[in-house]
């Protein structure tokens, strides 16, 4: 394991007794101190992967060390050392907020010394700390997430997996719960992460992994990966059904500045990506507004990751 790796993964296969094989040789490392992003589409093997990483599944083939421990040998050090948030909230609705933080530090095995200063600081970092006496049933979604970090913190791991975090909340609530997660990260924590939500991976991620059918298909950071698109792009809007788009689309491979194969039909109109879609993308409008049909709107803009992927697979990840 590389001396500044927090986790290294080699060769990872998970294959069910049904013998369906959810990851299928997975090689990844994460540094210390990292965000780091995990992301694929549903049934892609994220989660697979991450309770192999926190020691809730066993794996049919790899190695895979986490802290410099090895998972098949070093159980109980490695979720002695990590902090693992799942999708689904793990408090207990009939306890309070600081009821429930007591509890995770007993679990975790906190000394009763500390106990006191860890509730005071984790609940002043998630912002619970005016209902650290209100029952957990009575908290909102996002104040629940919240509430689930600050008891995967407890014992002040090295390493913290979240696997969906912010599926369900509002942008407002999802919005506090990241900013959290900086917080954290910043005093050196390192994260993985698992999500559907491209565009905060793009700001908080220091490097990505995707992942298709359980396999990793392109890895580096949110720049490199967009730079592999490396062109930009214009969405273009129209009016009208599928008929016209289709026609949109065979008038933008008529023009000829555009490469046909980075033309597609999109659910609104018809996208284009190029390195001359700024220069030629009046005489498109042009060209489409003279065989009548309807532009609403258009937009120059750079890759995303959404791009990415769509590039890299031919589907969209979300």
């Amino acid at each position: 394991m590389p001396t500044d790796s927090a986790i290294d993964v080699r060769g990872l296969r998970v294959t069910y007794a049904d013998g369906t094989t959810a990851v299928d040789d997975i090689d990844m490392t994460v540094r210390e101190g990292e965000f780091f992003g995990f992301l694929g589409p549903n049934g892609a093997g994220k989660t697979t992967t991450i309770k192999v990483l926190a020691t809730l599944l066993t794996p049919s083939d790899g190695e895979v060390r986490v802290n410099g421990f090895n998972i098949r040998t070093d159980g109980r050090d490695v979720r002695k050392s990590i902090g693992y948030m799942a999708q689904e909230t793990s408090v207990d609705p009939e306890l309070t907020v600081e009821e429930n933080v007591r509890f995770a530090c007993e679990m975790y095995g906190v000394s009763r010394d500390e106990r006191d200063r860890r509730v005071l600081t984790l609940l002043s970092l998630v912002d619970l700390a005016d209902v650290a006496d209100k029952p957990a049933d009575k908290l909102s979604g996002g104040m629940q997430k919240r509430l689930d970090a600050a008891m995967a913190l407890v014992h002040e791991p090295p390493v913290v997996f979240l696997d969906e975090p912010t599926t369900g909340l509002d942008p407002e609530a999802r919005d506090r719960l990241w900013d959290y997660f900086r917080r954290i990260n910043d005093q050196g924590t390192t994260i993985v992460l698992t999500t559907q939500y491209l565009e905060e991976a793009d700001k908080l991620c220091d490097r990505l992994v995707l992942v298709q059918d359980g396999s990793v298909i392109i890895k580096g950071s949110p720049n490199d990966l967009k730079g592999r698109v490396g062109e930009e792009i214009l969405d273009v809007e129209l009016t009208g059904d599928e008929g016209a788009r289709r026609r949109a689309a065979e008038i933008a491979r008529d023009l000829g500045p555009f490469n046909s194969n980075a033309i597609e039909e999109t659910d609104n109109g018809i996208s284009v990506t190029g390195n001359s879609v700024r220069e030629h993308g009046t005489t498109l409008l042009v060209a489409l507004d003279e065989a009548g049909i309807s532009v609403v709107g258009f937009d120059v803009r750079e890759p995303t990751l959404d791009d990415v992927f769509l590039t890299v697979t031919g589907e969209g990840l979300t």
